[in-house]
């Protein structure tokens, strides 16, 4: 409209900034080469960093990058989410046009949450997971649009930016890992005062390696001697030069208004007064000009042409010829849709808003929000809502800005930025009282019917309790625990009294719905804070809802209570819950909680024995229409169903279920859900000894970005597993101590305690603590192994019957062998078999005591190799056939050729594999019985040291290592140096893998070196 209007006010030739300059064309270079990067340019208000910018895009989009830019709002930013982001996004849909639809096709309803030109936004994935979805989708939409050429990303003014953006672009800058993008964004560093939420954020982006800042710092007296001439076209005055550059102390926008206010002969001369200043040049424009730059600064950042029109009461023609001027005094300049206009700078906005007196500030916003409910055209339509908060808020009228805060928050609800829905809806508990109840209740209802929160009955209440209940799950999905289970406190004291378990007088006999829906929200949130493990909070909803007709509340209720007995307490208890669940889901038309208890009733349903049914009605899940609403839940069943297939030795089938799981998540832009089920892809790979494949798929799911720390925690403990076969045990403590935070906690579940309890066994087995895993044994099995964990029970009783049978012989072992082996026998009885992998385990461990109380395991171990054989699991096999052939070669007489063929059959496995415990232990008893493995007929088999690669000296000084015997005294008694024994000593523990000289002795017993 004016866009073509120059200013005289601003110097034409770009100033200094070399260095500045320099730094960005290297980012520039780099994300050309493929190598994405993001700059920060911080500085203080006024000190150039637009300018910069300016001159850089410029550059940039001549050498064939694409730019696009978008800004942050000063004013409600709260109520307009990811302004800067969907700006951006808006300017690269103007420049490339069909080829973004092309780059978004089929993702349109999810991406529309950032640019509504899209279309209809989908109403699903409300959750955290939805969030997700969108973060990733985004990343993807610029990796597209850079395939072929580089893309700026500038994002300006991010010290007013809402946390949501910052969240996405945190998001960002971890997840464009090989593209050709380049994110640049200002900041004002004299803004960010210590409570700032933008300096913990820059902390984190600066922690990237690809992330750089760049201060912007003044001019010297050199360059604004230069920016002066080049405003004036001549140089200036000593005189002038020196008054301006005491007086802006080299900020390039003040030099420049108060060169202004000299060049156009200011009667007050350079003001003393910062904002008078800068308010000279409005000043100076005619009476209904400054009128119409007042009404501006309260309209917001940037102010469209035909609401400023609709607001001053000017025809658009008279409008024009005053912006005319207004844009010529360089207040006011066009923005780039051409449609809207911004002040020349945000300082000038802060100062003519600043002079407004504050009934002029309330008047003006009530006119901008009359205007807007007169013709919501006047906006697009996405910001009309946030708009109309902002200005009724600044108009101060709680009748007015209660409505439109409730519509904001459910906008900002259903665009998944959960952060500022909570902002809102906190606003919205501040101006509670002051609005009408009617007004109060009938907006509610219209909030909730929008998406804002759940309906609790069809008869929507709309009251306070109402609300309560939408800023609690608002600041739940924000990450603010602690100030939901505050806010469900006070509605539960609203309705009951005391919120405590256990407390008398509780009844909530007015409303046992809404409570029994709050102590449920309350059970997500004390698990999640681990507080508690939920179980007072969920027993007293289903208390509270027994009885009642069915409802959704109903169906949350019984779905959660469902999970929590099937994990904790599994059983005829659990599977009637689950059942309940289930039926109450289907007759309220809860889809999402029924497929989620669904999947449980399924779970418990294969505790019970019948398998095929369990599993008839886990796959149903997976076989579902896959919808905006039950992506997330439909596609983590293709976890659940792997993880139940493997469970019960269907290996096989649990990779087929998981590839396809996984690779519909990644379609579907779910990473944490990809993950997820990686995780139990690769935990099958492994059993099946595809170990290489397994390696690739857990590189492939930490390798995702936004992958939670819990679903990091469940692929940890299958790289562990892998490190713990190869006897890497460093490796796998590494990893466990890197994930253990995620299983810790006061309320921590079975299905991962047994599991890292059972690494903790392996781990202190291969280091000869017997002692220890007898006590680690006890702290996790003293009870029993909890019902319905079987499938992971077995392997950890299974790896402590080791443990007890490879520490046969030695002295601190034998005092409380008896004791131990009886306290495996007692946690196996009750253990369901009934499936041929636990059958195979049982039998394999009961092999194991025989052995460790020195019996003849011949039969034993003979029964538990045919019950391994027809498993699919060659690891599992490889050491039951060592076991027997131990077993032969000890007790069986002449059945050495048997032996020798199951050494041999076992020791291909093993080494092809790469199991190096295994593969040892192997070797070792193979040359203690002169059983050749791969050599010509009759050659017989090294022994164990050199099978080991140990020399003989080595061997001497691990004998003494194994006595205990120091660096010093070994080398007293071998006549050789202290330096030389521990050269010696750092050999060993490389060739065995051993950690330290227990470990290496440990070693040493086991494998039988010592024994010849």
């Amino acid at each position: 409209m004016l866009g073509t209007m120059q200013s005289s006010h601003t110097s034409p030739v770009f100033v200094g900034r070399s260095a500045e300059l320099t730094a960005l064309g290297e980012a520039l270079s780099r994300a050309n080469a493929g190598e994405p990067r993001a700059l920060f340019v911080g500085g203080e208000a006024g000190v150039g960093k637009t300018r910069l910018i300016q001159e850089f895009l410029g550059r940039a989009a001549a050498g064939g990058a694409v730019v696009a830019l978008g800004g942050c709002v000063e004013i409600g930013a709260d109520a307009l989410p990811y302004h800067p982001v969907s700006t951006a996004l808006r300017s690269l849909r103007r420049q490339l046009g069909e080829e973004l639809d092309a780059a978004v096709a089929g993702q349109e309803g999810e991406l529309a949450r950032l640019l509504p030109e899209l279309g209809e936004m989908d109403r699903g994935h409300l959750e955290t997971d939805g969030r997700a979805r969108l973060f990733e989708l985004t990343a993807r939409l610029l990796e597209r649009l850079a395939a072929d050429r580089t893309l700026v990303l500038v994002l300006e003014d991010l010290h007013w930016a809402d946390r949501s953006t910052r969240e996405l672009l945190s998001y960002l800058l971890r997840a464009l890992t090989d593209s050709r993008v380049l994110i640049v964004a200002t900041f004002r560093a004299d803004d960010l005062h210590r409570r700032h939420p933008l300096r913990p954020a820059l902390a984190e982006y600066e922690r990237l390696r690809t992330v750089t800042r760049v201060d912007l710092l003044r001019f010297d007296r050199a360059e604004v001697r230069r920016q002066l001439a080049a405003i004036r076209g001549e140089a200036p005055p000593e005189q002038v030069l020196d008054r301006i550059f005491d007086r802006s102390e080299g900020n390039a926008f003040f030099v420049e208004e108060l060169a202004c206010s000299i060049l156009d002969g200011s009667p007050g001369g350079i003001s003393d007064s910062l904002r008078d200043l800068l308010l000279v040049r409005v000043e100076a424009l005619p009476d209904e000009a400054q009128r119409v730059v007042r009404i501006a600064a309260e309209g917001g950042s940037e102010v469209e042409f035909r609401l400023l029109a609709t607001v001053t009461g000017r025809t658009e023609d008279e409008l024009i010829e005053i912006l005319r001027t207004v844009v010529g005094a360089a207040v006011l300049q066009p923005c780039d849709d051409g449609e809207s206009f911004r002040f020349r700078h945000a300082l000038m906005r802060e100062a003519v808003a600043g002079d407004l007196l504050p009934g002029e500030r309330s008047r003006l916003g009530r006119r901008y929000a009359e205007a807007l409910e007169a013709d919501p055209t006047l906006v697009r339509p996405a910001e009309l809502t946030g708009r109309l908060a902002g200005y009724w808020f600044g108009a101060r009228d709680a009748a007015r800005a209660l409505p439109a805060a409730i519509a904001a928050a459910a906008a900002a609800r259903g665009r998944h930025a959960f952060a500022e829905q909570h902002q809102l809806l906190e606003r919205v508990l501040e101006l509670w009282d002051d609005a009408p109840e009617e007004l109060r209740r009938r907006t509610m209802r219209q909030g909730i019917e929008d998406g804002l929160g759940l309906a609790f009955s069809p008869d929507v209440t709309g009251d306070f309790v109402d609300l309560l209940a939408a800023v609690a799950v608002a600041a739940r999905l924000a990450g603010e625990r602690e100030r939901a289970l505050a806010l469900c406190k006070r509605a539960l004291r609203t309705l009951e009294g005391d919120p405590s378990p256990g407390a008398s007088g509780r009844t909530a006999a007015g409303d046992p719905l809404r409570a029994a829906w709050f102590w449920t929200e309350r059970h997500r949130l004390l698990r999640a804070l681990s507080r508690s493990d939920g179980w007072d909070e969920i027993a007293h909803a289903q208390e509270l809802v027994q009885g009642l007709p069915p409802s959704v509340v109903h169906a949350e209720v019984l779905m959660n209570a469902a999970y929590w007995w099937a994990v904790h307490q599994p059983g005829s208890t659990a599977l009637k819950t689950a059942q309940q669940a289930v039926e109450i889901c289907r007759l309220t038309g809860a889809e999402i909680a029924g497929l989620a208890a669904q999947q449980t009733l399924a779970w418990l349903i294969m505790d019970t024995g019948d398998l095929e049914e369990g599993l008839a009605l886990a796959r149903d899940v997976c076989e579902r229409e896959l919808t905006p609403a039950n992506t997330d839940v439909v596609l983590r069943g293709y976890g659940n169903v792997a993880t139940a297939l493997h469970g019960i030795g269907r290996f096989g089938e649990a990779v087929e279920v998981a590839e396809k799981g996984s690779g519909l998540a990644d379609r579907h832009g779910l990473p944490d859900i990809a993950s997820f089920v990686d995780g139990n892809l690769a935990e099958s790979l492994t059993q099946l000894g595809r170990w290489s494949e397994a390696d690739a798929v857990l590189a492939r799911a930490v390798g995702r970005r936004g992958v939670s720390a819990r679903t990091w925690g469940q692929v940890a403990e299958q790289r562990a597993e892998l490190t713990l076969a190869r006897g890497a045990y460093e490796e796998t403590r590494r990893v466990l101590d890197e994930s253990g935070g995620w299983t810790s906690g006061p309320y921590p579940e079975p299905q991962h305690t047994l599991t890292v309890a059972r690494f903790a066994i392996a781990l202190a087995a291969a280091d000869g603590r017997i002692l220890d895993v007898r006590s680690l044994l006890a702290a996790e099995v003293g009870d029993g192994i909890p019902s319905g964990h079987q499938r992971y029970g077995w392997p950890l009783l299974y790896e402590a019957a080791v443990a007890e049978a490879r520490a046969r012989g030695q002295a601190v072992a034998e005092p409380g062998r008896a004791a131990a082996v009886a306290r495996i026998r007692e946690a196996m009885r009750g253990q369901p078999d009934f499936v041929p992998l636990w059958a195979a385990q049982a039998l394999m461990i009961e092999a194991e005591l025989v052995t460790a109380e020195d019996g003849d395991a011949t039969a034993p171990w003979t029964e538990a190799v045919a019950a391994v054989e027809q498993l699919e699991t060659p690891v599992l096999l490889a050491g039951a056939r060592l076991r027997l052939a131990e077993a032969l070669i000890t007790h069986g007489g002449g059945a050495r050729e048997t032996a020798g063929e199951l050494l041999r059959q076992a020791e291909t496995v093993a080494r092809e594999l790469g199991a190096a415990p295994l593969e040892a232990e192997i070797a070792a008893l193979a040359g203690r019985a002169r059983i050749p493995l791969r050599q010509a007929d009759g050659e017989a088999a090294p022994p164990p040291a050199a099978a080991l690669g140990l020399t003989a000296r080595e061997r001497d000084v691990l004998r003494l290592v194994a006595a205990g015997r120091s660096n010093r005294l070994i080398a007293e008694e071998l006549f050789i140096s202290p330096k030389t024994a521990s050269v010696h000593v750092s050999n060993i523990l490389a060739k065995l893998g051993a950690s330290g000289r227990g470990e290496a002795a440990a070693i040493a017993h086991r494998l039988g070196v010592f024994d010849e």
